[in-house]
């Protein structure tokens, strides 16, 4: 098991013949004091920000306006910079990741991790780029006894990306492979940070919102990114271009753009949601609350018809095309997604009068369009799954059946993520710690106003909707929400009630709720409505309000995280994992190079990075055949006969397996919960331990095989004999005989 320690003494530094190691890498705590200055320089930026805004009332209104804009940019790169140079500190520092050997690094690539950058790894040791693209295509040691195409199977196009780009600049005597992969992913945050930035300055219509904004996401780290210890997981590729998208999204549905600069913003739209795509597989998750984002806006009228019809046809033409790079991928072509937009743009071409009538008439027109979209999507992905045979993506719906109370389950791969925490309701502690930055006060304040603002204009447009001097008075109404502020609205509402249900995707939502946050105390709309409900709205009111709150709290924000981010930068910690180091070592020098492990699959995604062995099962769970294999393969947890679990494991051509006491006598889970109560389960088997269990689960005929095979009987070494053991592992190779 992977540890953080405290550091205890300088080690030698093992580097590389073929790649040395950068002076500038040993000791990354060298560089605190540029972002000491960085972040002293915020308060200067704020005072200019004054000035800029106080002179902007007599002085040539496009030249100060021009100057605030390149005032604003540079804050932005500035601060999307630094937030990169500060998590690329932590991970030096939690890791000592420059002092480390090579294979503690990348057993540092935990479980799914690190079998993505086994294939960064396996490019660059290929023969030549050909030849490395020909093994993605025709791959037959992520699975034994199986040749998948991983293009197809995986998002794994930016490893090929960037192996490419490693081969062909002239970096290698500068630059290891390991740390050009390293800060690739944190310069994405510096893009990341500033789309945000960027997105909370549109929303408000100063950079001084959208500074906010940048704040609290580096201010609430712990619940807005995980990419410091996670470097290589699909999400901090796909989440940079995710925020890129909202932002053009948000600047696309502004009124009144210039042609020129629609074009270039759908442009930017298209690009961004291609490599959002390309680059996760649950994209078409999140795109299809993006679409019914668009379906709530559009229905109620406050979105144009003809954008939401540009950004429905965009999602389709990204993920087919998405589709195609992915060697025809069935998961794509039978997503929700796309019997979604489909269903909805049909459905509109046929209701031709939706947007007309009375109140009462509306709302029934409405209902009657929500029901048609909702069947004719079901009907539609029904219908392209039983024609494609599709069933990669039923393991999804399960655990959202049993999730949500639909029936209890037995399912083992249900209960799997329904077992692990991140699958599981946000905790009550995320707001708590959320509040302590202000930003969870300043969100619930913002959404309040907002919601019923957007409530009152819904209303409004359902109400007379036919009636053209209503439709004059709509633009004469106090109340008004832009399309821009709407679309963000309902967009961190969708995405916040996916966070509260599922703990994993809140990284999603807490970056947006800083730009939304940011984005309303720098809003002058929110204050001239509110101080026109206490009459006291003046133009000199609503600037005061506007400008003073949020510099009020980003010096609260500095004054109390800076002690916090000083400490944290100062802590130095080290990589500590003695046993799996020493596995990874054995297996490297003690085994054929195409030996078959078979193990838990968070254990062999490491052993594939490490030692290049061909495996049985993986952490990709994508697949119905990889699904049942994986299940097969946890047999070595169940309580099963040594044949049965023999005969199991030989099926898939395996080797050697690893039995890891972490999993067999697990105590992080409780009863019900444990990988080998799971397992139990899904065999019909009563679970070990103090408790009831269901009636119908009768007791097993043999012993749990991970502890039996320890005690060497002769049932047992007929068929398994050790061949490794330390703290944490047992290896046992398998015998041939039949």
């Amino acid at each position: 098991m992977m540890y953080i320690r405290q550091r205890k003494e300088t080690k030698t530094l093992e580097v590389s013949e073929d790649f040395p190691l950068p002076n500038e890498n040993v000791k990354l705590e060298k560089k605190l004091p540029s972002e000491q200055v960085v972040f002293c320089l915020i308060p200067n930026f704020i005072f200019l920000f004054d000035v800029f805004h106080f002179l902007k009332g007599g002085a040539s209104g496009r030249f100060w306006k021009i100057l605030s804009f390149v005032v604003g940019g540079t804050v932005a790169l500035c601060i999307g910079l630094l937030t990169s140079v500060y998590l690329a500190t932590l991970h030096e520092n939690d890791l000592w990741f420059s002092n480390i050997k090579e294979v503690e690094r990348e057993i540092s690539f935990r479980t799914e991790c690190g079998l993505y950058y086994s294939y960064y790894k396996q490019m660059l040791q290929a023969p030549t780029l050909l030849q490395g693209f020909h093994a993605l295509v025709y791959d037959n040691k992520t699975e034994s006894m199986r040749t998948i195409n991983l293009l197809q199977r995986m998002n794994i196009y930016q490893e090929v990306f960037l192996s490419v780009l490693y081969r062909v600049l002239p970096i290698q005597k500068y630059l290891e492979p390991v740390y050009f992969y390293i800060y690739t992913l944190f310069g994405l945050q510096a893009v990341y940070v500033t789309a945000l930035y960027i997105t909370s300055w549109l929303l408000s219509g100063t950079w001084l919102s959208g500074l906010l904004a940048a704040l609290w996401y580096v201010t609430n780290r712990t619940d807005t990114t995980r990419v410091e210890f996670t470097i290589p997981l699909r999400e901090n590729w796909a989440l940079p271009f995710f925020a890129i998208q909202i932002g053009a999204i948000t600047y696309f549905l502004r009124s009144n753009l210039q042609p020129l600069s629609e074009r270039l913003t759908l442009l930017a739209i298209f690009v961004s949601t291609f490599l959002f795509s390309l680059t996760w597989q649950f994209n078409q998750f999140m795109m299809l609350l993006q679409a019914l984002v668009l379906f709530i806006l559009d229905s109620l009228d406050m979105l144009p018809a003809v954008k939401a019809t540009w950004l429905y046809g965009i999602q389709m033409s990204c993920l087919l095309l998405v589709c195609t790079l992915q060697f025809f991928n069935s998961m794509i072509l039978g997503s929700l997604l796309i019997s979604f937009n489909l269903s909805v743009l049909v459905v509109r071409k046929l209701q031709k009068n939706l947007k007309t009538g009375t109140f009462l008439t509306r709302i029934g027109k409405l209902l009657l369009h929500l029901l048609l979209v909702f069947c004719l999507t079901l009907f539609l992905n029904n219908i392209i799954k039983k024609i494609l045979n599709l069933k990669s993506d039923e393991h999804i719906f399960k655990f959202l059946k049993a999730k949500f109370g639909f029936g209890a389950t037995r399912d083992f791969d249900a209960n799997l993520y329904l077992c692990e925490e991140a699958f599981g309701l946000l905790p009550l502690n995320t707001f708590q710690r959320l509040s302590e930055t202000l930003l969870f006060y300043a969100y619930i304040f913002v959404l309040l106003v907002t919601v019923v603002t957007a409530s009152v204009v819904a209303f409004r447009n359902l109400s007379d909707s036919a009636s053209p001097q209503s439709m004059g008075q709509t633009r004469k109404c106090a109340v008004d929400l832009k399309p821009e502020a709407a679309y963000n609205l309902i967009h961190t509402i969708l995405f916040g009630l996916l966070a509260l249900s599922t703990m994993r995707m809140k990284y999603l939502w807490t970056s947006h709720m800083c730009v939304f946050a940011s984005s309303g105390l720098c809003s002058s709309e929110i204050w001239e409505l509110l101080l026109r409900l206490v009459h006291l709205c003046n133009p000199k009111r609503i600037w005061v309000m506007r400008y003073s709150v949020p510099i009020l709290t980003l010096m609260y924000l500095c004054c109390k995280s800076w002690p916090g981010m000083m400490d944290e930068l100062s802590e130095l910690k080290e990589f500590y994992d003695p046993d799996t180091v020493e596995l990874m070592d054995w297996i490297s020098s003690n085994t054929p190079r195409k030996a078959v492990f078979a193990g838990s699959m968070q254990l062999l995604a490491g052993v594939k990075l490490c030692t290049g062995r061909t495996l049985t099962n993986h952490p990709h769970y994508e697949d119905k055949s990889l699904r049942e294999r994986t299940q097969a393969v946890y047999q070595i947890y169940a309580k099963r006969s040594p044949e049965e679990v023999h005969a199991l494991l030989r099926s898939f051509g395996t080797d050697f397996v690893i039995l890891e006491d972490s999993i067999c006598y697990e105590r992080r889970h409780q009863r019900g919960c444990r990988l080998r109560d799971l397992v139990d389960v899904a065999n019909g088997h009563e679970m070990d331990g103090p408790g009831e269990s269901d009636p119908d689960l009768r007791p097993a005929e043999h012993p749990r095989f991970c502890e039996e095979i320890k005690r060497n009987l002769p049932s047992y070494t007929a068929h398994f004999t050790k061949v490794f053991q330390n703290k944490t592992f047992h290896v046992y190779k398998l015998s041939r005989n039949k």
